[in-house]
This record gives C-alpha cells, sequence and structure tokens, in this order.
C-alpha cells in the first residue's frame, strides 16, 4: 500500500516524461507474489520490532515518574528489565526483518533480471538498434539495482518510518497533549518543503540514467577497440571524450541530488526549532507543576525517533525517484512489442500456394530493404533502403557465392535471411515457406553461421565449438577437421581442453576464424552461412576449406560472403551487389560475360598472380 502511494505522489510530479509506472507497479506486485507469505511473516516481525523500539521512551517515562520516586530497587530492577527486555527484542526482530527483506528483495531483481534478459534475446535488430546496446547493458545493470535497491528499503524503513511516525504522534498525544500541537504544527511545514523539492528533483533522476547510457557507450566502445586506440596514439583523445561525457554525467547526477537533499537541512531546521520549542514549553510547564520530568525526557526521546523517521522518509522518496525512473526504463523493454511476429494465416497460405510448385531452398522476392532509423536520432526522414529489388532462388545443396564493395548490402541478405529484422517489401522463403511464418527457433536451428565480427567466450575449445548444443565429441572434432583447426588445437597441451580467452584475445586471427567456422560445421546445417569468415585465412588453408566444405557438405546449402572471388568462384551461384542493388547473378562463366564489376573484380585479384 505505501508503495502505491509512493508512486501516486510521483507519478503526479512527473507528467513530462512519458510514464510507464503504473504498468511497472503491477509488474512488482506479480513479481513478489512467490514471496508473498515470507514478506508477510518479515513485515509482522519487523512491525513486533518497531512497537519495541516505541515502547522503550514510554517505559523510561513510567520508571522516572512512578518507580523511582518510591525507592523501590527491586521494581526498579524489574522496569530495568523489561527495558533490556524490549531493547534485545527490537534488535532482533529487526536483524531478522532486515534479513528478510534483502533476501525478497534479491531473489525478485534475480527473476527481473532473468526475464530482463530474455527479452533483450527475444529482440529483433530493429528493437536493439532502436534501445542501442549501452542502453541495455545499462538497465541490466544500474536500473536494476535501483530496483533492488527500493525493495529492500521499502520492506525495511518503508515499514518502520511511517509506524515511528504515526505511532511516535499518538503516544506522544497521550503524554503530553500540549507539546504534541508543537510538534503537529511542525509537520505541515515539512510536508510542503518536501512536496515542492520532489517535485523539481524526480524527473531528473531519468536524465541521470540517460547520460549514464551514453557513458556506456563510449566505455564499450573505447574498451572493444582498445588495441586500435593503442595503435593510433588515440589514447589521450578517449580520455578527453570520456572526461566530458562523465563531467556531464556528474553534473546531472549532482543537480538531481542536491536539490532532492534540500529536504534534510529543510527538515532539521524545521524540526529542531520545533525541539527547542518543546524544550522551553516543557520547561515551563514543568516549573508550573503541569507536567512531570520523566513525561518531557520521554517526549523528547519520541521527538527524535520522529525526527529521525521523516528523515528516513525523505530518503525513501529520493531512492523511489530513482527507481522510478529506473522502473520506467525497464519496463519498456519488458512490454517492447517485438516486430518479428510468427504470422500463422501467412503460414497456411503459403502451404496451400506452394502446393504443385517446385520448392527453393532459399528465395527471395523483390526483396528492398531499410534500416530502421533510430529514435534517439531525432530524424523523421524514411532511411534509404540499402537493398532494391533483390531477387535469386537456390535449390537444396547448392551454394550461393554473395560478392561487392564493402557496404553494398551483402551481410543484410543473411540478416534478412535469418530474419535478424523483416524486408521492407517482398518476401523471403526457406523450403518454400515465407520466413514470417516460422518460429524463430525453428528457423534459425536450420542454420550453422559464422559471422564476420563473431564472439569467441571465455571457455574450452571444446564448449566454444559445442555452443551448448549438446554435440557430441566426434560432432565437434569433425567440424574442426573440416574446418582446418583440428591441427593447431591438438598442438596445444591441453588439446580440446584449452581455455581460450576473452573473445579469443589467445588465438591468432585465423585461428579464431577456423574456431568459428568449426562452430557452424559441427551440428551440420541444413543452411550453411560464411560470413567473410576467411579473410583471415591464406589461400592454402582457404582453398582446403572449400573443398572439405564441396566434400563433407553436399547437402547443405551454402551461401559464402567473401571479398576474395577465389571463394566464391566455383559456386553454383554468384550474387554481385553494388550500393544494394544487384547488378549481376549467374555462374562464374556467365558473369564474365555479362557483370563489368565482376570482371574487373576477378582481374585485380587473379590478374596479379595471386591465385587460388
Amino acid at each position: 500500500m505505501y508503495l502505491k502511494v509512493l508512486h501516486i505522489y510521483v507519478k503526479g510530479h512527473n507528467k513530462t516524461d512519458k510514464s510507464l509506472g503504473g504498468d511497472f507497479i503491477k509488474r512488482i506486485l506479480s513479481y513478489l507474489k512467490p514471496y508473498r507469505a515470507g514478506m508477510l511473516v518479515g513485515l509482522m516481525i519487523k512491525i513486533m520490532g518497531t512497537f519495541a523500539d516505541l515502547g522503550l521512551p514510554r517505559v523510561l517515562a513510567y520508571i522516572l515518574d512512578h518507580v523511582i520516586p518510591k525507592g523501590r530497587v527491586e521494581l526498579i530492577g524489574l522496569w530495568g528489565g523489561v527495558m533490556v527486555a524490549l531493547a534485545i527484542m527490537a534488535r532482533q526482530f529487526n536483524i531478522r526483518a532486515n534479513r528478510m527483506a534483502s533476501k525478497v528483495a534479491r531473489d525478485t531483481v534475480q527473476c527481473i533480471r532473468h526475464d530482463l534478459f530474455a527479452k533483450i534475446n527475444d529482440l529483433s535488430g530493429a528493437n536493439v538498434d532502436e534501445l542501442t546496446v549501452p542502453s541495455l547493458i545499462s538497465r541490466m545493470t544500474s536500473d536494476t539495482y535501483n530496483i533492488h535497491h527500493m525493495i529492500g528499503m521499502m520492506q525495511r524503513l518503508g515499514v518502520r518510518a511511517p509506524i515511528i511516525l504515526i505511532g511516535g504522534i499518538i503516544i506522544t498525544a497521550t503524554l503530553e497533549p500540549v507539546l504534541t500541537l508543537v510538534l503537529v504544527a511542525v509537520l505541515p511545514l515539512l510536508a510542503f518543503g518536501v512536496y515542492q523539492i520532489s517535485k523539481h528533483g524526480i524527473p531528473l533522476f531519468s536524465k541521470v540514467q540517460q547520460s549514464a547510457d551514453k557513458m556506456v557507450q563510449v566505455v564499450r566502445e573505447s574498451i572493444s577497440g582498445i588495441r586500435v586506440i593503442k595503435a593510433l596514439s588515440k589514447t589521450e583523445y578517449e580520455k578527453e571524450r570520456f572526461r566530458k561525457i562523465n563531467e556531464e554525467l556528474v553534473k546531472k547526477d549532482i543537480r538531481a541530488n542536491s536539490i532532492m537533499a534540500l529536504s534534510s537541512p529543510m527538515m532539521n531546521l524545521l524540526l529542531n526549532a520545533g525541539l527547542t520549542l518543546v524544550v522551553v514549553a516543557g520547561a515551563f510547564r514543568v516549573n508550573s507543576g503541569a507536567c512531570a520530568p520523566g513525561t518531557i525526557v520521554a517526549f523528547l526521546s519520541y521527538f527524535t525517533m520522529i525526527l529521525n523517521a521523516m528523515i528516513t522518509i525523505t530518503r525513501i522518496f529520493v531512492m523511489y525517484s530513482k527507481a522510478s525512473a529506473s522502473a520506467d526504463r525497464i519496463t519498456e523493454v519488458l512490454e517492447y512489442e517485438s516486430d518479428l511476429k510468427v504470422l500463422e494465416d501467412r503460414y497456411a497460405a503459403e502451404l496451400s500456394a506452394c502446393e504443385g510448385k517446385e520448392k527453393y531452398k532459399i528465395e527471395f522476392e523483390d526483396v528492398s530493404f531499410a534500416y530502421p532509423v533510430s529514435k534517439n536520432e531525432g530524424s523523421e526522414d524514411e532511411n534509404k533502403n540499402c537493398l532494391e529489388h533483390i531477387s535469386f532462388a537456390i535449390r537444396e545443396g547448392e551454394s550461393l557465392g554473395i560478392i561487392g564493395s564493402t557496404g553494398s548490402g551483402k551481410s543484410t541478405i543473411v540478416n534478412l535471411m535469418m530474419r535478424f529484422y523483416d524486408a521492407t517489401k517482398g518476401m523471403v522463403k526457406i523450403d518454400g515457406k515465407d520466413i514470417r511464418s516460422y518460429c524463430l527457433q525453428d528457423l534459425r536451428s536450420k542454420f550453422g553461421a559464422a559471422f564476420q565480427n563473431d564472439v569467441i567466450f571465455n571457455d574450452t575449445i571444446f564448449e566454444n565449438i559445442s555452443f551448448g548444443r549438446d554435440l557430441s565429441k566426434e560432432s565437434v572434432e569433425q567440424g574442426a577437421k573440416d574446418a582446418c583447426a583440428d591441427g593447431y588445437i591438438r598442438e596445444k597441451e591441453e588439446g580440446y581442453e584449452h581455455v581460450a580467452a576473452i573473445k579469443g584475445a589467445n588465438l591468432s586471427g585465423g585461428q579464431k576464424q577456423r574456431l568459428l567456422i568449426a562452430r557452424a560445421l559441427a551440428n551440420h546445417p541444413e543452411i550453411l552461412v560464411l560470413d567473410d569468415s576467411s579473410s583471415a585465412l591464406d589461400y592454402k588453408t582457404d582453398a582446403m576449406l572449400r573443398q572439405a566444405i564441396r566434400k563433407n557438405y553436399d547437402d547443405a546449402t551454402i551461401v559464402m560472403i567473401a571479398q576474395r572471388i577465389s571463394s566464391v568462384m566455383y559456386m553454383d551461384h554468384i550474387l554481385v551487389l553494388e550500393d544494394g542493388e544487384m547488378i549481376g547473378y549467374g555462374t562464374h562463366e556467365e558473369l564474365m560475360d555479362s557483370c563489368e564489376v565482376y570482371k574487373e573484380i576477378y582481374e585485380s585479384q587473379m590478374g596479379n598472380g595471386i591465385t587460388a
């Protein structure tokens, strides 16, 4: 309930931002459902511990005003024992409740992180481009941490502070109603101050997270390109670039926290002023006999507890402000609607339409495509097509080579084929069916792929090739042999158990590419995609690789993207691209006669003594 009240308060002062907070509250409550019993027990323990804390000043007042004047040592010992018992009870209950709260926060955020990671993996290429990789990393790390902190704080301080505040006021009203009026008169001023500060401070935390995204992006780019940066002596340039974005983040963070931090000194000023009034008024009342000294001592203790409770509530508002901004960002991803939907109706229509017709393994029908413009770019113009009217078809077991200049759209063909993106126009078919009618898992299980900038993980060579697919030892080793990688692997002391460094830093460029090709070959895929994955191989190894693929994977449909014409000239079909347009298609001999660009590439590479 307290969480909902806080959400309504914060949302009411964040109207300038697109808030998803309502959806977030529902999501958090759904994530907390498995822990409701534990939360209830923890809250009850926390309440008992808080009431024990509240009882201590009241017992002290009773001892000072009623027990000590009687001069009976046994009563003093008895009531002193009651105070010790309350103190121990408060300590133990609060420790236990705090541990239970930490467990709930930990397990809840673990589930949120799991679902967030799963959702990120299901996003299309267009979705990732729009959200950006640095932002997704930030949401997985700092944003989930803010949620973790908020859930834990709400269970610990979010329960204790309101009870101390309300319970303290009630008890002081029974102790000394006149002095309580002084306290109550201060509270509306405090509430108004917190209201005004939060109104201006809360929206700033969203801007802080956006700056954090930019910082993650700079760090990610710099670390990924550290070798190039060092080789070109650009370390000082990168330091300056990071310094600027870091300063921007710090400035926004200081501004947001400075505004929210105004609440603590303001509260201290008002409450200390109120405390002074209480002491002065209490002295007069004690002097006149209207109030007992023990009551004043207890009242001052309660006043201090109420002061701390109000400061705690302010901290909760600050923490919730950060968590609210993080919650919106997490919810945006969790509720992101992927543009890669399975079209069941189209699937049925395609089955019917293909009856009696020849079914190609891969078919592009007048396909055009443009990468989506990121919202962050602020451009309303449509992006220029990077592919225009691409049409070709290859049968099962045939091979397709794709060649063209950098940026001509070669890798985009593969992106559409494996449905990382959907075509803007036209249709892509696998086995005669529109790929949009496939479940993504079923579609991509047909492929084995080695991409241009693929990843090697910090794991054994065996696991890097097997890649969690439960492949047999024989399949992994056969894939390595066909990729010409078995030799260098066995030369290592641990063989296939040799641990590759992060991104394969302890492997040469050629070794990394052969390892990636082995990964693609190991499960003997229906469709083998090699996206410029042999560029670091020498010509002899490249020729051996092509020979092994032709011999051992003659039933697989092969799509090979290459810069070397020697890698594609023996393919059944060759597609020549230039600026996203299909300027040639056919066999090597046909293109030598019909495509001037292909002929120029051949002569420039093969006419200078370069051979396969």
